[in-house]
């Protein structure tokens, strides 16, 4: 599994987790405050879309995964 796969699959889960803890009708609902989580895993995508620095993505290589040829391979 490439970083770049790796980083996609976290943001997405990330995003997905912070708005079930967030939204009111969840059945795991704990704060409001986990919305500004959600916002902040989405300026970090909009930011690496614009940069390309990827903050996990030096973590990523030290443990040893292999670069994908995306916007995560700089």
């Amino acid at each position: 599994m490439t970083i770049e796969r790796i980083i996609r699959i976290m943001a997405g889960f990330f995003v997905l987790l912070s708005l079930s803890l967030g939204y009111h009708g969840s059945p795991i609902f704990v704060s409001e405050w986990f919305l500004a989580f959600t916002a902040f895993v989405g300026l970090n995508l909009l930011q690496s879309g614009f940069t390309g620095f990827c903050p996990p993505e030096k973590l990523l290589a030290k443990m040893g995964f292999s670069r994908g040829n995306g916007s995560c391979s700089r």
